[in-house]
């Protein structure tokens, strides 16, 4: 479900009671492991994490304006929470990597699609491992990725 808040405060605001504490505590550990030079703002309706035009000039080649480079977006869909993370999609060491250590961190079953992770249960996010996963690429190795294996 895509939002029409602009900032992050009011993507926020307008969740549903049972969403609110989940999508706060994802965005807390996205914030708190994300490397240094990647920002937040609204993205496709949902809070996004992002390399900036300061860091990466020619953003993503998708859509007719400017678009910085997207990285990390989390959403309250209809039926459950979606962390999206670019770096897994074109990263297949990344995607073997966490395909392996998600199971250490859950008792649930991985639902995942190319970039999509999903949660089903909103109260038992693996927190710990997506810190670690934030951790893993710099907004440098993204934008090397991104040039070398989407942008060809």
């Amino acid at each position: 479900m895509t939002s029409k808040a602009t900032t992050a405060q009011e993507y926020l605001k307008n969740l549903p009671e049972d969403r609110l504490q989940p999508i706060s505590d994802l965005r807390d550990v996205v914030l708190k492991n994300l490397p240094a030079g990647f920002e937040e703002g609204m993205l496709y309706g949902m809070l996004g994490y992002y390399v900036p035009k300061e860091v990466y000039e020619p953003g993503y080649h998708v859509g007719k304006e400017w678009t910085p480079l997207p990285f990390i977006n989390i959403a309250s869909q209809k039926n459950f929470i979606a962390l999206y993370h670019s770096g897994i999609y074109a990263n297949p060491e990344l995607m073997e990597w966490f395909k392996a250590e998600y199971s250490k961190h859950s008792k649930y079953k991985l639902d995942m699609g190319k970039s999509c992770i999903r949660f089903k249960k909103v109260d038992n996010i693996p927190l710990d491992l997506i810190a670690e996963l934030c951790q893993k690429m710099t907004p440098q190795e993204w934008v090397q990725i991104y040039e070398s294996v989407i942008k060809k």
